[in-house]
């Protein structure tokens, strides 16, 4: 699919920001790209730590709710953690499991079965929760939606606490929105409407660290001894996707400290069996190696035994558990390849252009891998994606979506098809009657309020920079806005006009590639590296040069032809040579 290719301009802001600080121009215009306008939000941004952080009292509910759980543990009353199945839940379940037994509370964690009991919190297990002796539920990164499910752990004398970052539930009456929050006795999630909070992005472990620091504080504890929370909450503010921005940006600083000398058990065995000992960790690390093996369990199994991993203190049983996740994860990447193959396929079938949503109910695909499977639908048509497929009790789908569509809000305005549904504006998950599937996608279809000019992907560059502009001590200048991620995504650069001299093809299907450009002066040249355009290269390549030019191409390498690229610059290390090098990220013949 073609792209618009379009240059941030923030003129303003950057003779701000100049007029405060000084520091090297493209480093200016690259926090003025990220909405940081005055001297103290850059100061935050660069040089932020645990200092900075805010108080964690200041959410609403925070003080009753450590409070009260305060209380439990004194009284030695049964706490029960509600986690969840995913990375965050996870990590959240395990931040307030060290947290309650670092303070020798009475408590036990529960997260639910994927397929058996759904997202969130679900009636019968309260009950069954209940009868096992369960006193007070604390729930993590759950239970903003679960009306009914708290109605009925307060009528068989529950007490709950809600702990959540997701969006409040809300009805239209008329034009209004009317917020329904569960009548929980505490309920503390930032986006509530009169939360003074000021940072409103924190996934769920974000909140479960804010409140186990909190209860800690509370309870006399020392908090420079609980600093390896933070590599939990880091490792879900990556798998998350919320903006690496304020408080988020503090976090994973910290959290990516914490692993990069982990003393957890667990940990180490998953850094081990993933090939990543004696490398340093990143966020990438995080988000496409250690995130999605966490993930796995949940997805084919029991997220129990994720969490068993991180907390165990048994070297010989977390070795075990990393072989297991490592396992897991590797049938999930088989799994979701077989089924993004197929899907694709059927919608190249019928696909019809005028539709702006895409809706597909598939029965084979496994449940768990939904929503990656919506997500790469979504990466390669550029339109909000829903795929549903065949559930315990009725089909059940994960929705992901594009800038400019809200999925959340537009789910809701097709709610009369749907039996419950939740989540985010770029991300959902619902239940829906087999037989309302087709009525939902027509509902989505004519409320789309997408035109042809928002489905056209957009690739935003930070700055034209010239090849020659770039060295070492640049390319260290822009390593300091590490860590990236979303909201501080990272910069791109563009360049037009460069002479292509050579383009290698490599990897097992010869379907990455390395570009050798010249650089002016005809003397030298500089090499980029590209992993994900090849087909899009071939296409462009054959219909303005001809395929017998292309298989020449592939055969020995040569050639001279322009081309433009989007990229990022980094230094590569091989063989103690050290080389600039480009990431290619988007390119034009």
């Amino acid at each position: 699919m073609k792209e618009k290719w379009m240059v941030i301009n923030k003129k303003k802001e950057f003779e701000m920001l100049k007029s405060e600080i000084e520091l090297h121009p493209l480093i200016l215009r690259l926090l003025a790209n990220r909405g940081i306008y005055s001297k103290e939000d850059a100061s935050l941004f660069l040089y932020g730590d645990l200092k900075k952080l805010l108080d964690g009292n200041s959410m609403k509910g925070m003080e009753e709710g450590v409070n009260l759980i305060k209380e439990a543990i004194l009284a030695g009353e049964k706490i029960v953690i509600y986690g969840d199945y995913d990375c965050d839940g996870v990590c959240s379940t395990t931040i307030l499991n060290k947290t309650l037994e670092s303070l020798g509370a009475n408590f036990v964690y529960y997260i639910p079965n994927r397929e058996e009991e759904g997202y969130g919190i679900n009636s019968d297990r309260i009950r069954i929760l209940k009868e096992e002796g369960a006193e007070v539920i604390l729930t993590c990164d759950n239970g903003i939606s679960a009306i009914e499910q708290v109605k009925v752990a307060k009528e068989i004398g529950l007490k709950v606490v809600i702990t959540d970052h997701h969006d409040i539930p809300y009805i239209e009456e008329g034009e209004e929105r009317v917020f329904k929050i569960p009548d929980a006795d505490v309920v503390i999630n930032p986006k509530q409407e009169d939360c003074p909070y000021e940072f409103k992005e924190l996934c769920g472990a974000g909140i479960a660290l804010k409140f186990s620091l909190c209860l800690l504080s509370a309870m006399g504890k020392n908090l420079d001894e609980f600093k390896e929370l933070f590599q939990y909450a880091a490792i879900a503010t990556v798998c998350d996707v919320v903006e690496i921005l304020g408080e988020n940006r503090i976090i994973l600083k910290e959290g990516l400290k914490q692993i990069n000398n982990t003393e957890n058990k667990g940990l180490k065995a998953l850094i081990k069996e993933t090939s990543l000992e004696n490398k340093e960790i990143t966020e990438y690390h995080f988000g496409f190696v250690l995130g999605p093996t966490i993930n796995a369990t949940g997805r084919l199994e029991t997220a129990d035994l994720s969490v068993e991993l991180l907390i165990t203190n048994n070297e010989e049983r977390a070795a075990e558990l990393a072989k297991k996740l490592y396992e897991l994860n590797k049938i999930r990447q088989d799994l979701t390849s077989e089924s993004v193959e197929r899907v694709i396929e059927e919608i190249d079938k019928n696909f019809n252009p005028e539709e702006r949503v895409i809706l597909v109910y598939d029965e084979n695909i496994h449940e768990s891998i939904a929503g990656i499977v919506a997500g790469r639908v979504r990466e390669k048509f550029n339109l909000p994606t829903i795929v549903m497929t065949k559930g315990k009790d009725m089909p059940k789908g994960s929705a992901r979506s594009i800038e400019g569509y809200n999925m959340f809000e537009e789910l809701n305005k097709c709610k009369e098809y749907i039996e419950k549904f939740g989540g985010h504006p770029m991300a959902a998950g619902l239940s829906v009657k087999e037989e309302n599937i087709p009525l939902l996608k027509k509902a989505l279809i004519e409320k789309c309020p997408l035109s042809e000019e928002d489905i056209v992907p957009v690739t935003r560059i930070d700055s034209p920079l010239a090849l020659s502009n770039i060295d070492e001590e640049l390319i260290n200048n822009i390593e300091k806005l590490k860590p990236f991620g979303k909201g501080n995504n990272s910069p791109l650069f563009a360049v037009r006009n460069l002479q292509v001299t050579r383009v290698f093809f490599m990897g097992k299907e010869k379907n990455f590639m390395k570009f050798r450009f010249l650089l002016p002066g005809g003397n030298s040249y500089i090499e980029g590296v590209n992993f994900d355009k090849y087909d899009y290269f071939k296409e462009e390549f054959t219909d303005k040069f001809g395929e017998d030019k292309f298989l020449k191409l592939k055969d020995d390498g040569y050639c001279s032809f322009k081309m433009d690229i989007v990229y990022f610059p980094n230094v590569n290390e091989y063989m103690g040579k050290r080389n600039i090098q480009l990431n290619i990220k988007n390119i034009r013949i």
